[in-house]
């Protein structure tokens, strides 16, 4: 079986689930999906993210989206939906959200599975792609396997996840 940790910052979208289950034809995959809630992430970097995506309506909502202490709920409900369509799309899944720094869980995480790969499905980041200070750019110097960076679908505020109240 194929083990592959999934980091995540939004629910998994139907065109997500598709495309990370049948990222490696027939294989059976396993998932370790590592979900990160809005915490110490910068709200402008984001709002500049959302601008020059074309996102006017995200950039303007960013003040109104929880962060801390108040975003673990919303992660909570978000990884157990994610994990939910995984297995709903035959694949082996389990998470946790990530607790202190990312980068080090992950690290962990990698060593304890002996996962095959790293694939980093999040929205694009700009400022923080350019400098090279993502997620992707820094793991690929710290956990010893491939790291492979795809772009999330752009979920709208209201999708399915919470509107179902699992997100």
């Amino acid at each position: 079986m194929f083990t592959t940790v999934l980091m995540i910052e939004q629910p998994l979208a139907p065109a997500d689930v598709d495309m990370v289950t049948t990222l490696h034809g027939d294989e059976q995959i396993s998932f370790v999906v590592l979900m990160q809630p809005r915490g110490d992430q910068d709200r402008l970097l984001r709002a500049v993210d959302d601008v020059a995506l074309g996102y006017l309506d995200d950039a303007a909502r960013e003040t109104r989206v929880p962060e801390g202490d108040e975003a673990v709920p919303p992660a909570e409900r978000a990884l157990a939906y994610s994990l939910e369509a995984l297995r709903a799309a035959g694949a082996d899944a389990v998470g946790e959200l990530v607790e202190r720094h990312p980068l080090d869980l992950l690290k962990t995480v990698v060593e304890r599975t002996g996962a095959d790969e790293v694939i980093v499905l999040t929205a694009p980041h700009f400022v923080e792609e350019f400098f090279h200070r993502d997620w992707t750019s820094r793991a690929r110097h710290k956990v010893g396997v491939p790291v492979l960076k795809l772009f999330a679908q752009h979920e709208p505020e209201g999708n399915e996840a919470e509107k179902d109240g699992s997100a």
